[in-house]
């Protein structure tokens, strides 16, 4: 008698993954994809969604491709495969043409069951049509509100999966996401055209997971909080940070307090980077102080606490990163440290990525303003900034130049191939996460600009190709890979000088192609997801229904009495208490960014004649706010926050709120103003 497809499929989880059952949600997900059946698989964070399509792949009689973002990922993945026995493989930008070859000759000869690769191999070349002779009997995609451009992880290949899928036949497809909203449901088929969807979705809730909000006022306070967090709860603990610089920073802190704390972030070799992880994950040490590169494929499923030093920029990945607490089911908490100011930095990145309309006519008519006759740009990034009528930021110009050259209203003349502008996008975490350690000419590349540049490529730099080493082809080959970063969003290029030209120079702006529907609603998108933080941060209702209102799922409820506004625990900042007797690098009071120690009665130094300058311009900026609003002076900031911003001239929000005298309130009112005048002044 002939099994059931999803009987055989049990018996592979069992004897080739090592599962007695499948988990909620899997059995369903697997039965529609073996009938052929276009499904939607939406699991929280672990899950099980690679089972969902691993399965079966081993059932179903050709090739299944798996898209996947990640290059470290594709690794673990094929990695854990092989040590089942099931023929797997991947291929990606860190493997040579030869490896390549190789490894689509075995995928040729049937030798193989899934490759994983990313959507940008599909870009070029012959791939999808090599596939599709072999064929292709399921199309399964991670993280597929990658595809949605509501999602909160927008890449441009992602939405060129439709096309990738026609081009290999229009094999049955899964899609897998940990988080995804009903809007970015109804987009991940809309886009993908899928057919009639399975769509599996077994809910969002973690009932073990209680959750946290404390309110604090700038860095301090999270210190001091933070601290506070891990003496009283006891466990393993991952705390997420934004930076390189605050997680060595944070480390420190706790490691003063005498907790034992490691840094990880893509800063470190590779050596110490293993090393760090290994002490964490054999609970060497308790704490591991990490940007969110950390999580991405590691499985330590006893982390009793989850900790953001500072607000992430969606719901999805908060959701997605604190739930790498209590996978084993145990209790665990989730903390939120926020302070009002973190948005700015989010508004800040996302103004520069997605400018609005007037910022790119601003940068279109100054470019068509200060271009030669001949419609040739003498000007840079910077110098377009400087020049606009308004007030530009460099990333804002380099995004409106991206729109334009996709537009047709700028070229690049195949003269100045030498001299180039580039702007690192990706942190050197997303870096790490998508191209990985393994040899590669485009990592080669990063690795030389960053060092030839001191790092200053990060903030946009004029790079002379042919200054790079000898081996990176230099002029001639460069720019191919240039181009290869861009499209995955790694970086921003263009060429400077007489290389960059209009296109016509006396057409309005109207004349040129550019969607401004979908950058507005791409933006706006961003805003809202980023506003929806806020709200979580601020409600008095369940945070745990907040979430799952949020994702659409019916098992929110009024009060779930795990979190803190149904326990009414009512969180305080406090700040750090002194470190131990005999911990190096102990000191009382306030540390200010510029690194003086200001307490409550602390005697400011005097200011230099060039700070003294600035105070003067803070102190007119402050005059005329208070004569908008009809206020003393002092009720918009009083003298000493003016000095001690005029000595540490701080130029993000979070140095700002730093600033003794500046809260959330004020922030929100005068923040923007005062940040722009000390990056000017």
């Amino acid at each position: 008698m002939t099994q059931a497809p999803l009987d055989v499929a049990r018996e592979t989880l069992r004897d080739r993954f090592g599962h007695a059952d499948f988990r909620p949600g899997q059995a369903r997900a697997v039965e529609a994809v073996l009938a052929g059946r276009d499904t939607l698989v939406i699991l929280p964070t672990g899950g099980g969604k690679s089972v969902c399509y691993q399965v079966p792949a081993m059932q179903l009689p050709g090739l299944t491709v798996v898209l996947s973002p990640l290059i470290s990922l594709m690794k673990d993945q094929v990695d854990a495969l092989d040590a089942r026995g099931i023929p797997a493989t991947f291929i990606n930008s860190s493997l040579s043409q030869s490896e390549i070859a190789s490894r689509l000759a075995e995928v040729h000869r049937g030798a193989i069951k899934l490759l994983y690769l990313a959507p940008e191999r599909f870009d070029a070349g012959t791939t999808a049509d090599r596939l599709r002779t072999i064929g292709v009997s399921l199309l399964a995609i991670d993280e597929a509100h990658c595809i949605s451009a509501w999602g909160h992880d927008f890449r441009p290949s992602y939405r060129r999966v439709r096309d990738i899928r026609a081009r290999l036949g229009a094999p049955p497809t899964v899609a897998l996401t940990a988080t995804a909203t009903p809007d970015v449901r109804q987009d991940i088929a809309r886009v993908l055209g899928l057919r009639d969807p399975e769509v599996v979705l077994t809910g969002f809730d973690r009932p073990n997971l209680r959750w946290h909000v404390v309110r604090t006022k700038n860095d301090a306070e999270k210190d001091g909080t933070l601290v506070s967090i891990l003496g009283d709860r006891p466990g393993l603990a991952v705390v997420y940070a934004s930076t390189r610089k605050t997680v060595e920073r944070v480390a420190g802190v706790l490691r003063k307090h005498r907790i034992a704390a490691v840094a990880y972030h893509a800063g470190l070799d590779d050596d110490h980077r293993r090393s760090v992880q290994e002490d964490f994950m054999s609970e060497r040490a308790r704490v591991i102080v990490a940007t969110n590169a950390f999580g991405m494929g590691i499985d330590k499923p006893n982390v009793r606490l989850v900790v953001h030093h500072a607000m992430p920029g969606s719901l999805e990945a908060y959701y997605q990163e604190a739930g790498r607490a209590g996978r084993d089911g145990q209790t665990a908490d989730c903390f939120l440290l926020h302070a009002f100011q973190d948005r700015f930095t989010h508004e800040f990145f996302i103004k520069g990525a997605s400018p609005e309309k007037a910022v790119v006519a601003d940068v279109y008519a100054t470019a068509c303003r200060t271009s030669a006759p001949d419609g040739s740009l003498a000007l840079d990034s910077t110098g377009l900034a400087a020049a606009a009528k308004g007030k530009i930021s460099d990333r804002e110009v380099e995004s409106s130049m991206r729109i334009l050259r996709q537009a047709g209203a700028v070229v690049e003349a195949a003269g100045a191939l030498g001299h180039v502008r580039v702007r690192l996008l990706a942190t050197p975490e997303r870096i790490k996460q998508e191209m990985g350690d393994a040899p590669s000419m485009e990592l080669d590349l990063l690795r030389a600009l960053w060092r030839m540049t001191k790092g200053a490529v990060a903030d946009g730099v004029a790079v002379d190709l042919d200054r790079l080493p000898p081996g990176l082809g230099g002029a001639m080959l460069v720019p191919g890979m240039l181009d290869g970063l861009q499209a995955k969003q790694m970086l921003v290029w263009s060429r400077v000088g007489e290389g960059t030209s209009m296109t016509d120079r006396k057409a309005p702006l109207s004349r040129w192609p550019v969607d401004w529907e979908t950058l507005e609603r791409r933006r706006q998108a961003e805003l809202a997801q980023l506003e929806m933080v806020q709200k979580y941060a601020y409600t008095d209702r369940c945070r745990r229904g907040f979430v799952l209102r949020y994702f659409g799922d019916a098992a929110a409820t009024a009060s779930c009495q795990q979190c803190d506004n149904c326990l009414h625990l009512g969180h305080a900042a406090v700040q750090a208490p002194e470190p131990p007797a005999g911990t190096r690098g102990a000191r009382s009071g306030r540390k200010t960014r510029g690194g003086s120690t200001v307490g409550a009665d602390a005697q400011l130094p005097d200011l230099t004649e060039a700070q003294e300058q600035l105070l003067a311009r803070l102190r007119e900026l402050r005059g005329s706010l208070s004569k908008a609003e009809g206020v003393p002076a002092y009720v918009v900031f009083p003298d000493r926050t003016l000095r001690e911003m005029a000595r540490a001239r701080p130029r993000t929000a979070g140095a700002l709120g730093d600033i003794h005298g500046v809260g959330p309130t004020k922030m929100e009112r005068y923040g923007e103003r005062f940040l722009e005048l000390l990056r000017d002044g």
